[in-house]
Formats: C-alpha cells, structure tokens, sequence
C-alpha cells in the first residue's frame, strides 16, 4: 500500500483488473463545522421553519393584497377565506398586521443582536487580551451594565422621553446596551486561554501589532462562539421587546411589532376573540424555539471536542 501526502489511502488489484485507487481528501474547518450542522436534525428543521417565518414576514406583504394599514367595515372577524387570521376591534386584517409585525421585530431582534454582539466581542477581546487592571476596569464596567435594572431604565426612559420613546433606534439602543455584557464575558474568557497558545507568540516575534493579533488572530479563533451568542440574542431580543411592550415601551402605533400585536390584544381572550392574542403569540414562540434550535446546532456543530464526523 502506497500513501501520498494524506491524498490516496492505496489501491486494490484483482487478478485481470485494473487497479482501484482509494483517495480521501482532508475536509476543511467549514466543511466539517456544516457537516455536523446537518446532522442536528433540530437544527435543520428549525432553520427551514425560521426561513419560512422571514419569507412570511418579508415577502407576504408583496403578495398579500390587505395593507397592515387598512381599517374595513369587518370587526372582530373570525378567521376565514377573506381574513385567515381573522380582523380585530378596528376592522385591520390581523394576517397582514401580523406580517408587519413579525417584520418589526425581526428587524429590531436582527440589528441588536448584530450590534450587541459585535461591540460586547471586541470588548470583551481588548479585556482579556491586555489583562491586568485594564481587564479588571473593563470587566467591571461590564458588570455594572449587568446590574442595571433594565425594566425600570426602559420606563424611566419613557417618561422622560415620552415623544422618543416610540423610536426603534431608542429600544434598540436599550436592548443592546443590556445584550453586550454577556456576549464580552464569554469572549473575554476565550481570549485570556487564545493569548497565551504558539501562534500568537509566534505573531508577537514577527512584529505584529496588538490590533492586528485581536482582530486578525484572537477575534477569528472566536467565530463560533460569536455565531452562537448572535443567534441566541435574536430570541432574547424578541423576548424582551415583547416583556417591555407590555411597560408601554417599544414600537408605538402606527408601527407595530408582535410584542405590541399581544400587549393590545391580551384581553381578547375574555372577550371571545381568542385568535387575536394566540396568533402573534405563537409566531413569537415559534421564533424564540427554532432560533434556540438553531443555536444548539451551531454550538454542537463549533465545539472542538466533537471530532468524529460521521459519513
């Protein structure tokens, strides 16, 4: 048996046969990283599921002909041909005013978790790497965010800013500045273990500068840690918008959001319009479940103990 630089395992010869030649090629981080993402079953399915909820919200609005917008003559409509998810007490058909709002808080969830996760990254990079008081300032200061009370800064925040409250980029910036201190400790505690491995004490000898190392060398080796918190701040972001909907903080009328959808409508159930709650709540849940679905996935698939991969 023959071996050539990890390429061909060797050949096999039958008598008046050609030979059969056996080649295994090495699979890269991606591959093997996607490879166990498709293994997760929950994972995928999850993934379809959310892919689905997006195009609803981003592409059912081209095809639904109902504006979120429009009030009819139709109050408190069941469900039906016409209104699938029915109407509510303004006659607004709730399938579009749900698109809308799914919308809406996709949008929110997608843009702090992005944000959050990307400023708590690098901070949390900048902490560990240089340690010391430094590390114990930053971490400190992190640890003062954690603290905060952010229901009641959303209220008094609310108060105080009654005509801004309604803004999206005040929620947002709410609820990044409560996300990022979670997604720095986890980034930080990689980073103090990545400083101190060869490859970064064989960029120091080459000359490399510190902001080349954090974001060249640590910040990569902390990509599947980085994915992970993003997807799973998306479902607390959606979560948390909903909790501070019902505060009378976040998307204000004209918009909407599904937080909002089930604030206005929470006492429809008593009043015999049940679909009215139950529907935006579910697309909530629907959304909080496959993105922690997707998540598990991701975190199994990047975790570096797991190296069998099955075929």
């Amino acid at each position: 048996m023959n071996t050539s630089a990890g390429d061909t395992l060797g050949t096999t010869a039958a008598p008046g046969a050609k030979a059969a030649e056996f080649t295994v090629r090495a699979r890269s981080q991606r591959q093997i990283v996607f490879r166990r993402f498709r293994q997760h079953k929950a994972a995928m399915a999850s993934l379809v599921v959310f892919a689905l909820v997006v195009l609803f919200a981003f592409v059912g609005p081209l095809l639904w002909s109902t504006s979120a917008s429009f009030m009819s003559n139709d109050i408190f409509t069941a469900p039906d041909a016409s209104h699938p998810f029915g109407t509510d007490s303004n006659g607004i058909d709730l399938l579009s005013a749900v698109m809308k709002g799914t919308q809406s808080s996709l949008i929110i969830a997608v843009v702090v978790s992005v944000v959050s996760t990307a400023f708590g990254a690098i901070y949390g990079a900048v902490s560990g790497f240089y340690g010391g008081w430094t590390d114990t300032i930053m971490m400190r200061i992190a640890d003062l965010f954690l603290t905060f009370p952010i229901i009641a800064i959303a209220i008094m925040l609310d108060n105080r800013f009654q005509a801004e409250a309604s803004s999206l980029w005040l929620l947002i910036f709410v609820l990044t500045a409560l996300f990022w201190p979670s997604a720095g400790r986890v980034i930080r505690a990689q980073v103090l273990s990545l400083k101190e491995k060869e490859f970064v004490e064989a960029a120091r000898a080459l000359g490399a500068r510190d902001r080349r190392i954090i974001f060249r060398h640590l910040l990569p080796n902390t990509l599947g840690s980085i994915i992970v918190i993003s997807t799973l701040t998306v479902a607390g972001t959606i979560l948390t918008e909903t909790a501070l909907s019902f505060l009378g903080f976040g998307v204000q009328f004209p918009n909407t959001s599904l937080g909002l959808l089930v604030t206005n409508n929470q006492t429809a159930i008593e009043g015999g319009h049940p679909w009215l709650f139950y529907i935006p709540g579910i697309f909530i849940i629907l959304i909080a479940l496959t993105i922690n679905f997707i998540g598990d996935g991701l975190r199994d698939a990047f975790d570096p103990q797991q190296t069998r991969v099955r075929a």
